[in-house]
C-alpha cells in the first residue's frame, strides 16, 4: 500500500487524484468512491454530507456531493458521467465517519459510469499512485495525514 507523508492509499483502490476522491470497483460494474484521506485530512472534521439522489446522471468534472466541514464547503466532483446508484445515508447522520473509516463506512456514493471504458483513462491505480499525490500535496501545500 504506497504511503504519502503518512497518508495511506489502499492498492486496491482507483483515485481521480486532481479532486482527492478514491474509486472502488464493484462486480456488477459500478465504483464506490468516497474522499481520500488525503482529502478529509485537508478538511478536517466533517460536519455535513449532502449527496445527489441516485438515479441522478452526472457529467464529469461536476458533484456527486457537498461536503462540509469547519475548514471548508465544497464539491466532490466525480471523475467521469455516471449515474449515482445508491449514496450512503448512514454518513448523511454521522458525516465523521469520512474521517474515521474512510476507505470503508465512510463512502459516499455508488456510480455506473456512463461509458465503461471511461473510467480507466481517468483513475490511477493504487500501485501507481504515490508519485502524483506527492505532486498534488506539495502543490496543495499539504503536509500530510497526523501520524
Amino acid at each position: 500500500m504506497p504511503v504519502v507523508k503518512g497518508c495511506n492509499l489502499p492498492d486496491e483502490l482507483f483515485y481521480d487524484v486532481p479532486n482527492n476522491l478514491w474509486y472502488r470497483p464493484e462486480a456488477d460494474g459500478t465504483y464506490t468512491v468516497g474522499m481520500t484521506v488525503i482529502a478529509t485530512g485537508m478538511a478536517g472534521a466533517l460536519v455535513a454530507f449532502t449527496p445527489k439522489k441516485a438515479g441522478k446522471t452526472i457529467e464529469g468534472g461536476k458533484s456527486v456531493a457537498t461536503i462540509e466541514s469547519g475548514k471548508w464547503v465544497g464539491p466532490a466532483k466525480i471523475g467521469f458521467d455516471a449515474e449515482i446508484v445508491a449514496v450512503n445515508d448512514v454518513l448523511g447522520g454521522n458525516p465523521k465517519l469520512a474521517n474515521t473509516d474512510t476507505y470503508g463506512q465512510g463512502w459516499m456514493v455508488r456510480v455506473k459510469p456512463v461509458d465503461a471504458s471511461k473510467p480507466a483513462t481517468v483513475l490511477v491505480p493504487g500501485t501507481a499512485v504515490a508519485a502524483p499525490y506527492e505532486a498534488k500535496m506539495e502543490a496543495d501545500a499539504f503536509a500530510g495525514c497526523a501520524a
